[in-house]
């Protein structure tokens, strides 16, 4: 008459249901976007009541199979007002599941171990421009219940579909991610190639000089002191006029030029030093105390 448990607790019993699946955008009423973009389910009440029957183990995770395909995945279940007979998944896990509208799905409770590692890969290297993709992740991640190996989950970051192929999961092939301490690597999205970085180059000893005196404009007009002078001893002066009115013209006309070779980032000094060239050419033929002497005193003859 009366059931008596004598203290033992009761043993939970595996939920083990066929129904129809349809997409959420299949639903009635409303758009449903917080289902299409997380990766739990939407059951009908009977579940609930059926569930609840069989004492079964909190959080709620499910295993979907579709027998024809032979194709499995994971999820949990977010609400419990579907129709009798359906239930309603986000279309990317219909896609792993390779499923149909209105195909016959088999859901059966399941126990899964808590996250402590996953590896994805970004099907396309758009995820990786975001700014921080770890951080995105995770925060879409809240959306879902548990997560499998071979799945390729589908997330919703700033008006974009981003998909990602879930390589690994530890400690089993299937996780539970609810309130979980997950360490989370990246794989290069298939064709991607590391930006290569160019090394920038040493710069020369020698820098190329500006010659700016083949740029002055020739000489027009009356020219003060133009002309050349000569010394009274008869010696060359070391430095012609010429050279004089060159360095002048030069000084003032390389005032205000622009740099028309010029790059953004870039300093260029310009340095009035002599090639080596030129050093080595250089003779001097001044030697010091070369001439010929005379004495004012006379040798005396013997």
């Amino acid at each position: 008459m009366f059931g008596v448990n004598f203290g033992f607790p009761d043993i939970p019993r595996p939920f083990n249901t066929q129904y129809r699946c349809f997409s959420v955008s299949m639903m009635p009423g409303t758009e449903r976007s917080d289902v299409e973009a997380g990766g739990k389910i939407i059951m009908p009440p009977s579940a609930l009541d059926q569930l609840t029957r069989l004492n079964i183990v909190y959080p709620m995770l499910f295993k979907l199979t579709n027998k024809s395909k032979n194709r499995t995945t994971h999820c949990g279940v977010l609400e419990f007002v579907a129709d009798e007979g359906k239930i309603y998944i986000p279309y990317w896990m219909m896609q792993n599941l390779m499923l149909e509208e209105g195909g016959f799905i088999q859901v059966e409770s399941a126990n899964l171990p808590v996250a402590t590692y996953s590896k994805f890969q970004p099907l396309n290297k758009d995820f990786l421009d975001l700014t921080n993709p770890k951080a995105v992740l995770e925060m879409r991640l809240r959306h879902f219940a548990c997560l499998s190996k071979g799945d390729i989950i589908a997330i919703n970051y700033n008006k974009k579909v981003f998909e990602l192929h879930v390589l690994e999961t530890k400690p089993a092939p299937a996780v539970s991610i609810i309130e979980c301490d997950m360490n989370v690597e990246f794989e290069a999205p298939p064709g991607y190639e590391e930006p290569t970085v160019s090394k920038p180059q040493p710069m020369e000893e020698e820098e190329p000089e500006l010659d700016i005196s083949q740029m002055l404009p020739e000489p027009t007009g009356f020219m003060a002191f133009a002309g050349s002078g000569n010394r009274l001893d008869g010696k060359k002066k070391r430095t012609s006029s010429e050279n004089e009115i060159q360095s002048q013209l030069l000084a003032e006309y390389t005032r205000g030029i622009p740099d028309y070779e010029y790059q953004p980032g870039s300093i260029k000094f310009i340095r009035a030093r002599r090639k080596k060239e030129d050093k080595e050419n250089i003779v001097d033929d001044f030697e010091a105390f070369q001439g010929k002497g005379q004495s004012l005193r006379q040798s005396k003859k013997k």
